[in-house]
């Protein structure tokens, strides 16, 4: 069969499966200038020295700007939004949202009626995080704080914790942590999201590397194999293997898979998965999926039987009630 073009599969989303009119009037529109204010933000902060720093080109710079501006809102906005507010509900929401960078998706779920808490490790985010929430008038509270720290919180603190394209950044321990952590502060019938995570199993390593049965080697072994990656800023990077590269190499993430939810909260197997981002999408997600993919997923859910389809999707979307 042949493959879809991307640009195609973007067009068949947006026809296929538009944003309910409910969230979609609710979506804050910024204007020029405050766009302008939030690219400036961006440059003066996240991306400080970030150009020369990665030797990128000006080409990357720009494109890289673009995304925080504008893509990366969008894309909550289309994708993951309208998702979690079929599994869960929006609005009125208790949210924490571990590993918020620069409060796209916050913004997207205040808009919506959730009331966020935002946490991060990196300062030079928050600032634009807190310019970004100025800049659209949202409510929301952002701290500075790590992900195996949230115990501090207390129980039956939030009604869904989101953990989005943050875990695999984190250490194994960081990792098992987090989860662990999440899941003690839920009351029973809340609610973990997991989203836009890389699936360890998966055949391909599309977020780091872009080097096929990547995520399957060693640690140790990938590090030295990442100089094949055809990824700038990223096969020149790992020459020499010392503690801190090796740190620096594993918060590019090396994926996560069902195997932490069995550790740090209990085995996949008994998870109540209430839905994933493709079972959501049904059909359509399915048909703009490669064939080898679809046949490689069944293999794999032969292999687990009792563990919900999503745990085997190319990306971690998952939403779990606490029961």
């Amino acid at each position: 069969m042949a493959r879809i073009p991307p640009s195609l599969k973007r067009f068949a989303q947006r026809m296929l499966s538009p944003v309910p009119r409910r969230l979609s009037r609710n979506h804050i529109k910024a204007d020029a200038r405050k766009l302008a204010a939030l690219r400036a933000s961006l440059e003066s902060h996240f991306f400080a020295g970030w150009r020369e720093q990665n030797r990128v080109s000006p080409q990357v710079h720009e494109r890289e700007l673009n995304e925080h501006v504008h893509e990366a809102i969008e894309l909550y906005r289309a994708q993951f939004i309208p998702w979690l507010d079929s599994a869960c509900g929006l609005r009125g929401r208790r949210v924490l949202e571990i590993g918020c960078g620069t409060a796209a998706s916050v913004v997207a779920l205040a808009e919506q009626g959730a009331v966020v808490t935002g946490i991060d490790i990196d300062e030079p985010s928050l600032r634009v995080a807190r310019d970004r929430c100025t800049l659209y008038s949202v409510d929301v509270k952002l701290e500075r704080l790590s992900a195996d720290s949230i115990a501090k919180f207390g129980p039956n603190a939030f009604d869904l914790v989101l953990f989005s394209a943050s875990l695999e950044h984190m250490t194994s321990a960081e990792r098992l942590a987090a989860l662990q952590g999440a899941w003690q502060i839920l009351p029973p019938g809340g609610f973990l999201a997991v989203m836009d995570t890389p699936n360890r199993l998966w055949y391909f390593d599309q977020h780091t590397s872009r080097l096929p049965f990547y995520h399957w080697l060693p640690n140790d072994l990938a590090f030295r194999y990442a100089r094949f990656s055809p990824r700038d800023n990223f096969r020149e990077i790992y020459t020499e293997e010392t503690t801190d590269s090796m740190q620096h190499f594993l918060r590019r993430g090396r994926g996560v898979s069902f195997h932490e939810f069995d550790l740090a909260i209990k085995p996949a197997t008994k998870l109540k998965v209430v839905s994933s981002l493709v079972s959501y999408r049904g059909l359509l997600r399915r048909w703009l999926g490669c064939a080898a993919g679809r046949r490689y997923k069944a293999a794999l859910m032969s292999i687990c039987p009792g563990i919900h389809e999503g745990f085997f999707d190319p990306s971690l979307e998952l939403v779990i009630q606490r029961d």
